[in-house]
């Protein structure tokens, strides 16, 4: 006998109490009731996953569970919001109990990491998509824009770049010797959320890399009214991701592929060592519009859009 739609709600999805004070009611009734600390502004962000679009369509929906909601910590760590409550609308095309119960555990088991709580959703039939909104508090004026940064700022990473691209092009058959770190981190990426709350009061602007860091400081640099200088040397990259350059030639990819999911943000050279531990200086915010990367010396101008799913 099919599962009826309430019925998979309560066995995969409703099976956890809340574990955070800001939700007073969540799935079981028409809306969630949510209480907002006197002082914060609510951030909200959502983001959709299409089955061959954004996933393969043997994913193990295990990982998936999880990236579909790192994706949108990671949105929340951006802004230096403390997430606390998502909501989840799946778009079915069957109801494969196995895939359901591998898929919950991956998206629950990183909530239960974050303190977040699933509040409420939808479900629908049709082709596999997946949707998540999710909710996070940040102090009144605190909240950590794109259109802050200053001339003069250091800009920092909080982590490798390319891995998640290198992963990409392992799935579509590149050979990589010791595979299984770069796949896990295009799996299984890790939101930077306690780093986004630590650059409160710090940074003067941030971004989470989506789409690669060339793209996305280019959000920054618009938003800001600057432009920006990279030392390419100073890229944190993995062995994986520098065998691959030696072996293509492709030195363009840590800065053009997306799903790193690491946090791109600026800081007055003076905060440097207040940062958190693992972050990495690779250039610096100029008056001059564009981006350009120093390699060894020579600076050139870079150019690089993210993914446009019109174009």
């Amino acid at each position: 006998m099919a599962i009826a739609e309430f019925d998979l709600i309560r066995r995969y999805f409703a099976v956890h109490a809340p574990q955070h004070p800001f939700n007073q009611l969540s799935i079981g009734d028409d809306c969630a009731l949510l209480n907002i600390p006197v002082g914060h502004q609510l951030a909200v962000t959502a983001d959709t996953m299409v089955e061959n679009v954004h996933f393969f369509a043997d994913a193990d929906p295990r990982l998936l569970g999880h990236k579909l909601l790192a994706v949108n910590l990671s949105d929340l760590a951006a802004m230096g919001a403390e997430p606390f409550a998502v909501t989840l609308a799946l778009t079915l095309p069957k109801v494969d109990e196995s895939w359901l119960q591998a898929f919950s555990e991956g998206f629950i088991g990183l909530a239960y990491q974050h303190h977040v709580d699933l509040i409420g959703g939808d479900t629908t039939s049709g082709p596999l998509t997946l949707t998540v909104q999710a909710m996070g508090v940040v102090p009144h004026g605190k909240a950590l824009l794109r259109s802050a940064a200053q001339v003069g700022d250091l800009i920092y990473v909080t982590g490798p770049l390319g891995n998640a691209g290198l992963g990409l092009k392992i799935h579509q058959g590149y050979a990589c010797v010791d595979a299984e770190p770069v796949l896990r981190c295009f799996n299984q990426p890790q939101p930077r959320v306690a780093e986004g709350l630590a650059l409160r009061g710090l940074a003067h602007a941030c971004i989470d890399i989506s789409d690669g860091l060339a793209a996305d400081l280019g959000h920054i640099l618009e938003s800001s009214g600057v432009g920006a200088c990279l030392q390419w040397d100073s890229l944190p990259l993995s062995r994986q991701v520098q065998d691959y350059i030696e072996h293509s030639g492709d030195w363009r990819m840590p800065l053009t592929a997306g799903d790193d999911y690491e946090l791109c943000f600026t800081v007055p050279a003076d905060c440097s060592r207040l940062l958190p531990a693992g972050c990495h200086c690779v250039g610096e915010i100029q008056s001059s519009p564009g981006l350009r990367i120093d390699k060894a010396g020579r600076v050139e101008t870079f150019e690089a859009k993210g993914f446009e799913h019109f174009s």
